[in-house]
């Protein structure tokens, strides 16, 4: 049985992959910053019949991460999928939501910064021994086009974009250095999606979203590591 952990599970896009993956059979580690909050969640894994498990994980506390990795020792995992991320405390389509030059909150560049980068990087070095051990051997983040450097033609959103532009080298360095060992990783472009970080007016549902997400990362090989990819199978220039 094929194995997926799924940090930010308890909503938006996370909750979508795992509703897609938990149809499908596979087993699914949840991660969540509050699993006694998580109803809907905690509902699904009651039913799964063990398949789906609730874990508590922030992606922001590193030892969070380091204590979900002790639980999970020796668990191989096909794919691990970093969906937790933030975007700042205001969404795109509200006033003030584009960052503008001049109005910068540097505590929250800290925050973007560990949940975008800094969280995605501690989890793959945390589960890097369960990854190696799956057959599949996946590691994906979720990016954004915004991170893209050669794509930025209207500027703003400073922060959150300096995080994607960052995780994606992240993402292009552990494809190098964990090509050794089997591994693929890349960093994909789930779309503009109508969920509470993209806001109502985004192009996509989420439906449309991780259903081509999930097919881009089954169809992933060797040669695919590194590389930019978008949820409908393109990519996307660094």
């Amino acid at each position: 049985m094929p194995s997926v952990l799924i940090t930010g599970a308890n909503r938006g896009l996370g909750w979508g992959l795992l509703n897609l993956y938990a149809k499908d059979g596979w087993r699914v580690f949840a991660g969540t910053r509050e699993p006694a909050k998580a109803k809907e969640l905690n509902d699904l894994a009651a039913k799964s019949g063990g398949k789906v498990t609730v874990h508590k994980l922030d992606v922001e506390d590193h030892a969070s991460i380091d204590a979900l990795a002790k639980e999970l020792k020796g668990q191989p995992i096909d794919v691990l999928l970093n969906v937790a991320g933030y975007y700042g405390p205001k969404i795109v389509s509200e006033p003030g939501g584009l960052q503008d030059f001049g109005q910068s909150d540097y505590a929250d560049w800290d925050k973007i910064y560990r949940i975008n980068v800094m969280g995605p990087m501690k989890v793959a070095e945390a589960l890097i021994e369960n990854v190696a051990a799956s057959t599949q051997k996946k590691i994906v983040t979720l990016s954004s086009i915004l991170g893209s450097v050669g794509g930025n033609d209207m500027g703003k959103m400073y922060p959150y974009r300096a995080s994607k532009a960052a995780i994606n080298m992240v993402m292009k360095c552990m494809a190098i250095d964990l090509a050794p060992k089997g591994i693929i990783a890349i960093p994909i472009h789930p779309g503009w999606v109508r969920t509470d970080m993209g806001g109502p007016t985004a192009d996509i549902d989420v439906d449309t979203s991780v259903t081509g997400m999930k097919k881009v990362i089954a169809g992933l090989k060797p040669s695919d590591a590194g590389k930019f990819m978008v949820y409908d199978g393109s990519t996307l220039p660094w």
